[in-house]
């Protein structure tokens, strides 16, 4: 194998970088002509791709989002754009695919590989919803950045006796709202894998206010069974004893610098998929187990979800 190419598709994750230039770098040591495809899915289509050199990725380990950039794209999930994509491939010699993504892109990635391409995935995704593999990149500095925030937000809480609605990502998977009120202290914690009523949030807000607390937060998934607005104005007019504010951290959790933990989990995935490409394995993402590099064949990543803990609810329940 002698040209291999490298995309990141899905949601961006910070770490990104760093795992293209752990793949660039594995690539060129092991005399093999690494491509970049930009734009993911929808470059590949439409052959947008260009060799990446030592040069190209040096100074990149330390930025968010992607120097690839991404795109989400309807026409690969067709046969006719999937035998394009195989065309493209072939027009520049591609002999192996290294994706980097969450589930759509892991799905694409097991496409391809079905398709004859020898792919290997990475999984790369803040809400750390990818089965197999114990985090994902950039789970570590999603949570961190809503610590930071949470911690921010409950020094003005307490000055004011304020209770803060904070909502974070996680539309199917609640792990960054749960680690993060675990971490962080939080009075309450919606899910979307255990959803609380209205009343049950306002009661236990109620009673935080009773025991005399300064302040309370409360952290719900942008996947919980109602809207964060809707959920603050009810508990406005439940009256529960503290003011209530009301903040949706959004997309800063996908930016910023990767955290240490992310750059060395991107570089050991990016070098092991290297590795494992040149192998000859196919078909397979690349999976931390414990503190070992290992891989899960992708049809069984894409089969299922990764469950939170049960031993995380009980913590978040017992030290609220």
């Amino acid at each position: 194998m002698k040209r291999i190419a490298v995309m990141t598709s899905g949601g961006d994750a910070p770490g990104m970088n760093a795992a293209i230039r752990a793949v660039v770098r594995a690539g060129i040591a092991k005399d093999v002509e690494v491509y970049g495809i930009r734009q993911a899915y929808q470059g590949l289509l439409a052959g947008d791709m260009e060799r990446l050199t030592s040069r190209e990725v040096s100074g990149i380990l330390q930025r968010g989002g992607t120097i690839l950039q991404t795109a989400r794209n309807e026409e690969f999930k067709t046969a006719q754009g999937q035998r394009k994509a195989l065309r493209r491939l072939n027009e520049e010699n591609i002999e192996g695919v290294v994706v980097i993504g969450g589930d759509g892109s892991l799905r694409g990635a097991n496409v391809l590989s079905q398709l004859g391409i020898p792919t290997i995935g990475i999984p790369a995704s803040i809400d750390n919803d990818i089965f197999g593999t114990d985090t994902s990149i950039g789970v570590d500095t999603a949570l961190n950045t809503i610590l930071d925030a949470l911690d921010r937000l409950r020094d003005t809480a307490t000055s004011h006796n304020r209770c803060f609605i904070i909502e974070v990502m996680g539309r199917n998977c609640g792990y960054l709202a749960l680690t993060g009120g675990i971490l962080g202290g939080a009075e309450v914690v919606i899910t979307p894998e255990r959803p609380m009523k209205m009343e049950e949030v306002a009661a236990e807000l109620e009673a935080a206010y009773v025991k005399g607390k300064a302040h309370a937060i409360a952290i719900i998934a942008e996947g919980a069974p109602y809207k964060v607005t809707d959920l603050s104005e009810f508990l406005e007019k439940q009256q529960v004893g503290f003011e209530i504010r009301l903040t949706i951290l959004g997309h800063t959790q996908r930016g910023g610098s990767p955290s240490a933990f992310d750059r060395l989990l991107a570089t050991r995935m990016g070098v092991e998929a290297v590795n494992r490409l040149l192998s000859g394995e196919s078909g397979v993402m690349v999976a931390r187990q414990g503190r070992k590099q290992t891989t899960v064949p992708l049809e069984e990543v894409t089969s299922q979800m990764r469950a939170i803990s049960d031993e995380y609810f009980e913590l978040a329940s017992l030290l609220q």
